[in-house]
Formats: C-alpha cells, sequence, structure tokens
C-alpha cells in the first residue's frame, strides 16, 4: 500500500518525484503530495485525487528545491481528505509513511499530543514523536522513535536542519534506494528507480538509510555503519513504460509468452526441471508428506492450480490456505510440510507473517515472487524468482501465468525427485510445457474474437461462471479478474454444485461464463450447462478447438482454445478470460489500471 519516493541531488527534485509516483500510482491513488527541502525552509504540496490533480498544484504554485519526498496514498488510517495526504509535518520534521502503526493512541497520549495534530492519520503522530525526540542528531531520534513504534512502516524523513538529506528506516513495509548519475534516490518499488539506474539495495530493516547528493550510508540502530549488499535490476527496464499500448493491463497479457519463456527455459537442463540455480535439493521436494501452500487473491488461486496438479500426479496432500487466516485457523505445520509462498510482489503483510510463522515450527519453505530481494524471498529458505519483469496494472496477469509455470516445473521436478515418472512421461510433460508461449500467442493474436465475445457480458449486473476439477480453478482467478476491473459481480461455482442451492439465482438472460478444457468430465460440464441453459442462461463458452458440440444452434458464444493436453489447458483459457475482463472493463469506460478500492501491494493486515 501506498507509495513513496524521495530524491536529493542536483536535479529539480519536484520533476523527478511527480513522474515517479506516476510510475507508483498503482500502490495507491486516493491522494497525492510532495515536499521540498530548501533554504527557505520545508515546502508542501499536496492534495486529493490522483498524481495528475498534484500535478496540476504544482504548475500554479511552481515549487523549487533540489531534495525531497513524495507520496501516492492508499488510504488505511484517516478518511480521503487534504488534510491526511502525505507529506506530514509537525515542527521540524516532515515525513511520509507507508503502514499501519497499531500504538498511534498510546503514543498520542503518552507525548500529549490530543489538540496538536491537523490531520487523522497514525503518520502525522510519528512526525510528531520523532521532533519530541529531536535534539539535533537525527540517528538518536530516529532511533528513540522506532523503538516506541508497533506495527509496519516504511518511513522518509526529512529535518528542517539538516539540507540535502533524507534519512529512511523500514519494519516489514518496502524501502529500496540507489544511487544516479547526481544524487540518490529512494522508493517503496524497483519500478521508480530503473529509469535512473539498474543498481539498488533493498533498506534493511530497522536500519536508517541517509541519502546525501553524494552518496548513501546506512547505520543500524546502534549507530554502527553496515554493508550495503546491491543487487541488479534483471529485466528489461523498457518494460516498465506501456510500450504504446493504452493500460498496462493490456501491454502485461502481450508480454505472457515472452515472460513465461524467460521463467522456464533457465529452469531447463537437458530437457529436464531443475533448480540447481536455486540451489533447492531434491530432498526437500521427495521427503515432505505433504504441502501447505500459503497466499493471497490471485497468487491463491495459482496455488489451487498447483494443488490440482501435484495432488494428480505426485499423490501427496495440498492445502491452500489463505494466508490472512493462516495463523487464525490454528494450522497444523511442522518438519516433514513444505510450504510455499506465493506472491507477486514479494511484500503481501498477511503471506510474510504466514510464511515466518510456518519457519518457526520447523518447516522447510520455497517461496515463489516476482521481485529480487522482496521480503518475503528474504525470509524464505529457498526462493525462485518469476522473471515476470514489473507488473504496473492492479489487476495480476503475467504474475499469475508465471507463477502457475514455475508449480508446473516444481510438480515435474517433484516426480522426477520421488522416482514416480519414466522418461517418456517427463519428456512429454517438458515438452508440452515449451509449447505454452506459442499457444498463448495464438490465442493473443484472437483478441479482437474475444474483444467480441466480451461484449455478451458488457451491461450485465451479475455474472457466473462455472467449470470442474481444474476449469473451476481457473475460473475462480478469472472471477476475480472481471470484479477487480469491471466492477460486475461475478462468481465462480464448481459446476456440480449449481443443483445445491446457486442456480436459484440463473434466470433469463444471465450471462454464464463456463470453461470445458478436462476430457474425463465434459460430459458432466455439458450437462451442467444445459442444465442453466433451460433457465434462459446465455452461455458464452471456452472449449478445446477439437471437440464436437451436439446442437449446435444452442451455442451462440463459443472460443475454441488451442488444443493443449488436459492439465496444461489452464494456461490458454486463463488468457481468454483476462481478455475477457480487460475488455469489458475498457468498453465501459473505465480507468483499467486503477480500479477502485484497490492497490497493488497489499502491506498492512
Amino acid at each position: 500500500m501506498c507509495g513513496i519516493i524521495g530524491y536529493t541531488g542536483k536535479s529539480h527534485a519536484e520533476k523527478i518525484m511527480l513522474d515517479a509516483l506516476e510510475l507508483l500510482e498503482y500502490r495507491g491513488y486516493d491522494s497525492a503530495g510532495i515536499a521540498l527541502l530548501h533554504q527557505g525552509g520545508t515546502e508542501i504540496l499536496k492534495c486529493t485525487g490522483r498524481v495528475k490533480d498534484l500535478r496540476n498544484l504544482c504548475a500554479l504554485k511552481k515549487p523549487e528545491g533540489f531534495c525531497g519526498i513524495g507520496h501516492t496514498r492508499w488510504a488505511t488510517h484517516g478518511g480521503v481528505c487534504d488534510a491526511n495526504a502525505h507529506p506530514h509535518r509537525f515542527g521540524r520534521i516532515t515525513l511520509i509513511h507507508n503502514g499501519i502503526i497499531e500504538n498511534y493512541r498510546e503514543l498520542t497520549e503518552k507525548y500529549a499530543l490530543e489538540g496538536h495534530l491537523r490531520s487523522e492519520t497514525d503518520s502525522e503522530v510519528v512526525a510528531a514523536v520523532v521532533e519530541h525526540f529531536y535534539a539535533g542528531d537525527p540517528y538518536s531520534a530516529i532511533r528513540r522513535t522506532v523503538l516506541k513504534l508497533k506495527g509496519t512502516f516504511a518511513l522518509a524523513i526529512m529535518f528542517d536542519d539538516q539540507p540535502g538529506k533524507i534519512y529512511a528506516v523500514r519494519n516489514v513495509s518496502p524501502i529500496v534506494a540507489a544511487l544516479t548519475g547526481d544524487g540518490a534516490i529512494l522508493s517503496s518499488d524497483v519500478a521508480a528507480i530503473v529509469p535512473f539506474t539498474t543498481d539498488y539495495f533493498v533498506v534493511p530493516e530497522f536500519h536508517v538509510a541517509c541519502l546525501k547528493p553524494d552518496g548513501i550510508e546506512l547505520y543500524d540502530l546502534s549507530g554502527d555503519q553496515a554493508k550495503i549488499d546491491w543487487l541488479k535490476v534483471d529485466w528489461d527496464v523498457s518494460r516498465s513504460g506501456k510500450g504504446g499500448y493504452p493500460f498496462y493491463m493490456e501491454k502485461e497479457i502481450m508480454e505472457q509468452p515472452e515472460v513465461i519463456r524467460e521463467t522456464i527455459q533457465p529452469r531447463i537442463r537437458d530437457g529436464r526441471p531443475d533448480f540447481s540455480q536455486e540451489q533447492i535439493p531434491d530432498e526437500i521436494l521427495s521427503g515432505c508428506r505433504r504441502i501447505c501452500v500459503i497466499a493471497c487473491g490471485t497468487a491463491m488461486h495459482a496455488g489451487l492450480v498447483g494443488k490440482s496438479l501435484i495432488q494428480a500426479m505426485i499423490g501427496i496432500h495440498v492445502d491452500v490456505v489463505m494466508a490472512s487466516e493462516f495463523m487464525y485457523n490454528d494450522p497444523v505445520v511442522d518438519k516433514n510440510t513444505l510450504v510455499i509462498a506465493i506472491s507477486q510482489s514479494g511484500e503481501t503483510i498477511d503471506t510474510l507473517e504466514a510464511l515466518k510463522f510456518a519457519r518457526k515450527c520447523g518447516s522447510p519453505s520455497i517461496s515463489i515472487v516476482n521481485v529480487k530481494g522482496a521480503s518475503i524471498a528474504r525470509a524464505s529458505e529457498y526462493v525462485i524468482y518469476t522473471n515476470a519483469g514489473p507488473e504496473i496494472a492492479v489487476a495480476s496477469t503475467k504474475a499469475y501465468t508465471t507463477q502457475l509455470a514455475v508449480l508446473y516445473l516444481l510438480t515435474a521436478r517433484m516426480a522426477m525427485a520421488r522416482g514416480l515418472w519414466s522418461d517418456e512421461k517427463l519428456s512429454d510433460f517438458m515438452k508440452e510445457l515449451q509449447r505454452v508461449p506459442e499457444v498463448l500467442e495464438r490465442v493473443l493474436e484472437t483478441k479482437e474474437e474475444i474483444h467480441r465475445l466480451s461484449g455478451t457480458i458488457l451491461n450485465a449486473r451479475d455474472v457466473f461462471m462455472i467449470g470442474r476439477g481444474l476449469d473451476y480453478s481457473i475460473l475462480l482467478e478469472g472471477s476475480l479478474k472481471l470484479k477487480e476491473v469491471s466492477y460486475i459481480h461475478s462468481e465462480a461455482h464448481a459446476s456440480g454444485e449449481l443443483k445445491h442451492g446457486t442456480i436459484a439465482l440463473i434466470t433469463e438472460d444471465t450471462p454464464v461464463i463456463a470453461v470445458v478444457t478436462q476430457e474425463k468430465l465434459k460430459s458432466k460440464e455439458l450437462s451442467n450447462i444445459r442444465e442453466v441453459q433451460s433457465r434462459g442462461a446465455r452461455v458464452l463458452l471456452l472449449i478445446k478447438e477439437n471437440e464436437t458440440l451436439d446442437e449446435g444452434e444452442k451455442w451462440s458464444c463459443v472460443y475454441r482454445l488451442p488444443k493443449m493436453e488436459d492439465p496444461f489447458m489452464v494456461m490458454p483459457a486463463s488468457v481468454v478470460l483476462q481478455l475477457i475482463a480487460y475488455y469489458v472493463s475498457l468498453d465501459k469506460g473505465l480507468d483499467v489500471d486503477k480500479p477502485r478500492n484497490l492497490a497493488k501491494v497489499v502491506t498492512v493486515e
């Protein structure tokens, strides 16, 4: 949640921060603001609305300065208004914050802040506590403040009497920092840094980074200087732009063949799945008695596909648990449970805390994340990066399918480690996996046909999606995509359950999206579809290109999916569902990339 940026150097900070905030806007877009520290003092400009509104305000006020901090907000504490927008200022302190301070009321009372605060936010309370402790030594004030805070935070702080300097400290919530050609920069996301450099570092938890025009210093809370561990962006920096597409979501959908290829090819050696680069020992995969996948939202839906694959092909029990509920449901995990944590950002707070709990219970762990050096990656025993590159649209697409690709690889490697498959079966599986990019390219070539089919649900109030087995798993994700970006109420149901209540909601002209890709379930699925058709539902059917259909006149809306082996049909079907959601949102005139009330990275519980 929330995007933060800070810059100090020889360039005008206003332009750098505004451009960066536009890149970070997917993290929150309720309000935005910047603060510039210069010889005349600290100047703050902020407003509700999008970064474009802040840009208009800056064009009017014409602020100047070479050192500044900026913020785009997703409201977690206090309503959406100018006063609650960041940056916050108290005394000599100007501050921006990502996270939640759980003990802000106690701090307000302890330091007699009631009546002195101008906002409703916990963030301003932090600024006031820093001011309380500040006696000329920024490190001492920050250390003493941090020791009083309970909760999660990423803080960027400017002191009026420390010209050209920005201080940063964090707990859980991310901060990355880098040197530019003429200064130093920090952000909540690497995407805002790559226009300047491909070298960066993650500020360690409970360390203080000091950014100056001529460099960056890092200290622990004891005041000892710490070593900076530099990382390198390993994706094409051009991917951070829209590439000529009207929205990031469409661009990211279209990138899927390429990023899946880049995810799987480095992990295939001599036609076999290979995780030697990640140093994942086969004993981890062969020795576990059960698997527990922890994830949220789209990542959890990827886990459900993995569950179906592993249980069917490996024959061991897999639980998929919502990370937000994991620790509150008395989880049973131990040294015999392999925990797989899945997160695009690697910063999802619920998943991170669940992973830490599992590790304390002795569970071996593998994380599947997209961002190098992210908190979940650092907390995990082993990590597999999905190589999807930056995903800017709030609704995840390419991150989901690259997570699926990794789960296919893990399934195959687990079968190898356990000696379950013949060489021929393994070879066939890997060849089919390597076909996925080519098949997705075929789907994407038909996007105008999919656009036309999406018109059948454009004006719907409710949409139901039905399928069985793997089809049901991907429909959960397809339904989420449609809800996220089009605001149409959508539900996915295992079609065999329709008769147990849900079919009461099917009325004349109710749109139903049905996916039929699994041969062993085809006859049952088609029977369920006829049940909703007989009640007047309009069905959009996704089915393999080689399947024949009876009663052809009843199938007015059919999309023929390129044929793959049944376990792999989730890939082309998922891309079709993504495009349907995208085109419905586009044709409704909505902001596809920034759905209301949502943020890309969930770093608060």
